[in-house]
């Protein structure tokens, strides 16, 4: 063999493992990037007054995120800011990053994680500052318009590209769909039937990016006919929405007790494995003043409905701003800061997951969820759930 044609060949040789090696770069760039989705997702709600059949505005957020171990805590008023509590990771023993919550002078927070806003090229590692972002304002913020001010007076670049949810004691509420420098506000009075939906991309940010498109129409389908009627309530957005396997592409619901479906995968419905918490925060009656939101009045009538753990799995618990509003059950007094109540609907979620090689975590076993005998979790835990409700909020609404 000529010298040309041994180089010609060696090159051939090396071109092809190289092309090799690029495909399986991008495959294992794009299982990354897909893994990276999963681990900060959500879905959410904000619902106004005129929606609500009790006069109530509303949040909801239904947390996906890889860190599992979920813990409620109550946070006391130090140095002039406001008393708040809010759902945190077990590990977070210093309670820096909330990811839901709401304080003593009724206002309320949570967010989405968004992947069309970013528009620089500030690192992965000065970025997810949203949980610091949300402490922040719980601590501070009194208003919707306080939460605007807070957003526009932080140091650029602010580490977050998210919906922020927000309502207020006047029943304001809005979305702000922010990135590092700047930010889109989306106010509740806007919206006709009084019912605003975010996923994981920002109706501001570049078209056609994103996440999350068909589990915000799973959303849309299941609560905007209850918004148009004002009939939209924190069990809606807990015990149906949160625990539906409503598949808007497909056109079907996967959770039906006589279906011989056994084995679902687990793709594009609001619950899924990585879903850590269904919580809906529930305001008053909107006051003419929010200086009127005193701390009593928040404890009395404010109460965020918190399903710990993997939502189809999930017992209702309510939580009151105060010293004493947070079960223990809720509470990282486990090991590792883990809350009883969170390693308790881990193990139903193994039950629902049961496949452990390769991708079973990908396969629901539906069965454990619904089934012709009425033993799945979903149909003995929504009707428990709702007695919760129907008691909770009669003592509530009583002043009991």
């Amino acid at each position: 063999m000529s010298l040309g044609v041994f180089s010609f060949v060696r090159f051939f040789t090396y071109f092809c493992i190289m092309k090799h090696v690029f495909r399986l770069m991008a495959v294992f760039a794009m299982l990354a990037m897909a893994s990276y989705i999963e681990m900060t997702a959500c879905t959410s709600a904000i619902v106004s007054a005129k929606a609500n059949p009790y006069g109530r505005p509303m949040l909801w957020k239904h947390r996906d995120t890889s860190t599992i171990d979920n813990k409620v805590e109550y946070v006391a008023a130090k140095n002039g800011d406001h008393a708040y509590v809010a759902l945190f990771n077990a590990a977070d023993r210093r309670l820096e990053q909330a990811w839901t919550g709401m304080n003593d002078a009724g206002f309320a927070i949570m967010n989405t994680a968004s992947y069309n806003l970013k528009d620089d090229k500030v690192s992965a590692r000065k970025m997810d500052r949203e949980g610091y972002v949300m402490t922040i304002a719980l601590r501070t913020c009194r208003t919707v318009d306080d939460f605007a001010r807070l957003l526009e007076t932080l140091p650029r670049p602010m580490g977050v590209e998210a919906n922020f949810g927000v309502i207020d004691a006047t029943g304001n509420g809005a979305f702000f769909e922010t990135n590092n420098h700047s930010f889109t506000r989306f106010n509740l009075s806007d919206a006709s039937d009084g019912l605003l939906v975010r996923t994981n991309y920002s109706h501001s940010g570049r078209p056609g990016e994103g996440y999350g498109f068909i589990r915000e129409e799973n959303a849309e389908h299941l609560l905007r006919p209850y918004a148009k009627r004002g009939e939209i309530t924190p069990e809606l957005l807990t015990e149906t929405a949160s625990r539906s396997y409503w598949h808007s592409l497909m056109g079907r619901d996967f959770a039906l007790p006589d279906s011989s479906e056994r084995w679902v995968v687990d793709q594009d419905f609001i619950p899924r494995y990585k879903s850590t918490a269904t919580i809906v925060i529930e305001g008053c009656r909107p006051l003419d003043d929010a200086a009127e939101a005193t701390p009593s009045f928040v404890a009395d009538q404010y109460l965020m409905w918190t399903g710990l753990g993997f939502p189809p799995c999930a017992e209702i618990v309510p939580v009151w701003c105060r010293p004493d509003g947070v079960d223990p059950e809720l509470r990282g007094t486990a090991r590792n800061g883990h809350s009883p109540m969170g390693d308790k609907v881990k193990a139903r979620r193994a039950e629902v997951f049961p496949l452990k090689k390769g991708s079973g975590d990908r396969y629901v076993d539906m069965h454990r969820l619904v089934n012709r005998e009425g033993t799945g979790y979903l149909q003995v835990l929504v009707p428990q759930n709702l007695e919760v409700y129907e008691r909770i909020r009669s003592r509530r609404d009583s002043g009991r």
